[in-house]
Parts: structure tokens; C-alpha cells; sequence
């Protein structure tokens, strides 16, 4: 297991480009099971989640390339040439599965293996799936999944620790879904089991994030009938095979927002390619609130602390496009070195503060009250060993390291690994000082 030691107080320098977006890649690679030849990926990035859903794939029977075992490219700052460059395009064939079945010690790691259950009942009409595994920072239910899969003629068991799901004989028929709260895999699941049932699905109070329009024009792509992508409604009406396509990964807002952050908090002068702009609207508010100074054109977005210390600003995580759960502990860690007390409410998940014992330790001043997070700004912190507990956590912890005052040893960085392209690396390129040591 792996560690990583920072020497804070270095200012950030140079040029990255924002790796594919991990929420994007996850459903994309689960909506290969629905496809009639390979589907062909670019831009995904290299992340312990998208390895675990390549060899659970792999596992079903499928066909796909071993992506996280290509050799990376050995100079270069930037681009195609960088030594973060992603692996090319993979190929992923599922034409030869014939295993529907996602077994605990693949998916034990990853709340995103729910994604396969609704392909797999799409597909095949029947699936077993381990109950997901993931990080702990809240219960996530996968209820609401069941419950649009029942209406659409499903029928479940629970043995072992896994789901047993049969679809009615002639497959999944479609039906008007309600969810009861805004549920971004759960949307995902129910899209992509809807594109091979029988007749029309309506899908009301679905989610709207950009990972979920990417996923579903991949869909479209292969031949899939969606409309209202991007809104509360998505009408997708069934289709009875859908075929091969070539779909490139949306570019991942967490990730360009979590370099923005280590920016805020070590200072310096850095430029993102590759931003997607489009749906940073709501961090990019905040950052710019709390005295970032962001100028950017087209997909280059260039960064500056525009004072010399952080002005306080209060933040609510929200469902999209409101400001981002996945950004809560990364802006908290901003906030620690502002100027003044900042409330930050955290509304998706209700255990989702456990990164603040870990910031105390580097000198934080956080009481919390219920949801919310009351941060009283300090002069400085001093490095501490930290112990991460789940993948943004891991990123928030990273990025206060950075500011402070002396080293910080960081354990658990698994966390980290499952979810940012090699976050190290890309703040190694822009000047930080950061050894991955076994632990």
C-alpha cells in the first residue's frame, strides 16, 4: 500500500491537461454490455475504478483492452506526448459475453458496479450483482434502482449478498419512473435499460449532470432513441439492438476543479487544457468569490491567486448544476486559509465530513453543526501525518498538504488512485514536491 510525502509551501507553475472524466468513463464502459459490436473509448483516463470495471467486463466474458497496463510516454509536459498522457483509444466487445454476473471480489472496491445490472437485464434478461462496495461517506442506496427495475417487470432476490434479477419473459418492458430523489447512477441504470426494452420509458426527476448526457449521446451513437438530455425528463424510447460506435470521454470537471483548488491553496501561476467550462459554471462562481483569478478561452483555462490570502465564502452542495458534492472537501481545504469564518453544507451525502479530523491535525479551525461545516480561517498550517478515508477526501487532504508548513505523510492513498488519473503526478509537473513511498 502506498503513501505519499509532501513538502508544502511550493507555488505551482506550468501546464496540465484535465484527464477524462472518471463519472463519465464508468457508465460508458457499463453501456458496452448493450452493444451489437465494439464499442471504441477515447480519452479514458487511468483510474483503479475503470481497471476494476475493464477486468469485471473481461470477467463476463467480454473483450476489452487492457488499457491500464499500456506504457505511458516518456517526456513531455503536456498532450499527447506527456508522460499523463492517456492510454489511446480502447476497444471494448461484448458480443462473446455470457457470464451476466458481477461477483464480490471484483466490484467490493466500487459502488459504480450497480451500472451493470440494467445492461445486464437489457441484454440478457436475468443478472446476478454483489451488493457495491465503494467509499463510506454515506448510505448511496441502490433502492431507487430496483424500484424503476421492478416497474419495468423485474423481479428480485437477495442471496448471498448479491442481487438476483430476472426481467420478465420478452424482456424489460417500458414504464413511467418517478424517482423519488435525483439519483445520478440511477438514472445512468435505468437510460441504459431502457434503450433495449420493449416500448417507451419516461424517466421524471432524473438527474442532470454532464456525465449523464455524455453517457447517453455514447448511446445515441450506438443507435439508441433518448431525447431530453441534460433536463429533469428523459424519454427513451426502446430499441432491439444497438451496434458499435466511437465515443470520446468528456473531459472530468472534479478533476479541473481540484486543480483549480491546489492552485488556491499553494499560490502560483498555472494553465488547464482541455476545461470543460461549460459545466464549471457553479465552482468557477465560488473560486472567483473566494479571490481566484480565472481567465479562459475556448477549453484553456488560465489560474492565479489574486490576493495573498483566500476571502471566506459559504458553500451548499447540490445536485447539478449546483455546486458539486465531489468539491465539497476540496474547498473546505481552501477555506481553512481564508480570511474569515465559511459555512460549508453538505446536502447529497450525510457522512461526508470525515476529511475534517484529518484537516484539525494539519491545524484546521472546523466545528461541525449537523450538515454543516463551520471553517474559521488560520494564518497557516504545519504538516501532520493524515490517513485518507475515501477518494475525494484523499484529494482534499493532497491539496491542504500543499500549503502547509514542513511535510505530511498521506496513507490510503488507494482512495486516490481509484478516482484521479495521477493527481501526484500532474501537481509533480506543475512544481509540487511529492514522493509516493510504500507505506
Amino acid at each position: 500500500m502506498d503513501k505519499l510525502v509532501v513538502e508544502g509551501g511550493r507555488p505551482l507553475s506550468g501546464t496540465v491537461k484535465v484527464s477524462g472524466a472518471k463519472n463519465a468513463a464508468l457508465p460508458l464502459m457499463a453501456a458496452s454490455i448493450l452493444c451489437g459490436g465494439p464499442l471504441i473509448l477515447e480519452n479514458l483516463p487511468r483510474l483503479g475504478d475503470l481497471k476494476t470495471m475493464g477486468l469485471l467486463l473481461r470477467h463476463m466474458g467480454g473483450e476489452v483492452d487492457p488499457f491500464w497496463e499500456k506504457p505511458e510516454s516518456p517526456a513531455g509536459d503536456s498532450g499527447p506526448d506527456s508522460p499523463l498522457s492517456g492510454p489511446g483509444p480502447v476497444s471494448l466487445d461484448m458480443s462473446s459475453l455470457r457470464l451476466p454476473e458481477a461477483p464480490h471480489e471484483l466490484v467490493k472496491t466500487m459502488r459504480a458496479s450497480a451500472l451493470v445490472l440494467g445492461p445486464l437485464l437489457a441484454r440478457f434478461g436475468r443478472a446476478r450483482v454483489a451488493l457495491p462496495g465503494g467509499c463510506a461517506i454515506g448510505v448511496r442506496p441502490i433502492d431507487m434502482h430496483l424500484k424503476a427495475l421492478k416497474e419495468m417487470g423485474t423481479e428480485f432476490d437477495l442471496s448471498g449478498g448479491d442481487i438476483v434479477a430476472t426481467a420478465p419473459k420478452g424482456g424489460l418492458r417500458g414504464a413511467e419512473i418517478r424517482f423519488d430523489t435525483v439519483s445520478v447512477t440511477g438514472t445512468e441504470n435505468i437510460m441504459m435499460a431502457a434503450a433495449l426494452a420493449r416500448g417507451r420509458t419516461i424517466i421524471s426527476n432524473a438527474a442532470r449532470e454532464p456525465e449523464i448526457t455524455d453517457t447517453g449521446e455514447a448511446l445515441i451513437r450506438m443507435g439508441a432513441d433518448i431525447e431530453g438530455l441534460g433536463t429533469d425528463e428523459i424519454v427513451v424510447n426502446g430499441r432491439d439492438s444497438l451496434h458499435g460506435a466511437s465515443h470520446r470521454v468528456m473531459p472530468d470537471r472534479i478533476e479541473c476543479g481540484t486543480l483549480m483548488a491546489a492552485l488556491a491553496l499553494a499560490g502560483g501561476r498555472i494553465r488547464l487544457e482541455g476545461a470543460p467550462l461549460e459545466c464549471l459554471k457553479a465552482v468557477t462562481e465560488k473560486f472567483a468569490a473566494a479571490g481566484l483569478k480565472v481567465d479562459s478561452e475556448g477549453s484553456v483555462m488560465d489560474l492565479e491567486r489574486a490576493e495573498e490570502r483566500l476571502r471566506p465564502v459559504d458553500v451548499t452542495t447540490l445536485p447539478y448544476p449546483g455546486f458539486p458534492t465531489d468539491m465539497q472537501a476540496q474547498f473546505m481545504a481552501m477555506m481553512t486559509l481564508a480570511s474569515g469564518a465559511s459555512i460549508i453544507t453538505e446536502t447529497i451525502f450525510e457522512n461526508r465530513f470525515m476529511h475534517v479530523a484529518e484537516l484539525r491535525r494539519l491545524g484546521a479551525d472546523i466545528t461541525l453543526e449537523g450538515r454543516s461545516a463551520v471553517v474559521k480561517g488560520v494564518a497557516a498550517l504545519s504538516g501532520a501525518p493524515l490517513t485518507a478515508s475515501d477518494l475525494r477526501a484523499s484529494a482534499c487532504l493532497l491539496l491542504a498538504a500543499l500549503a502547509a508548513g514542513g511535510k505530511s505523510q498521506i496513507h490510503r492513498v488507494y482512495h486516490l488512485d481509484r478516482g484521479y488519473d495521477r493527481l501526484d503526478g500532474k501537481l509533480n509537473l506543475l512544481g509540487a514536491r511529492i514522493k509516493r513511498m510504500r507505506a
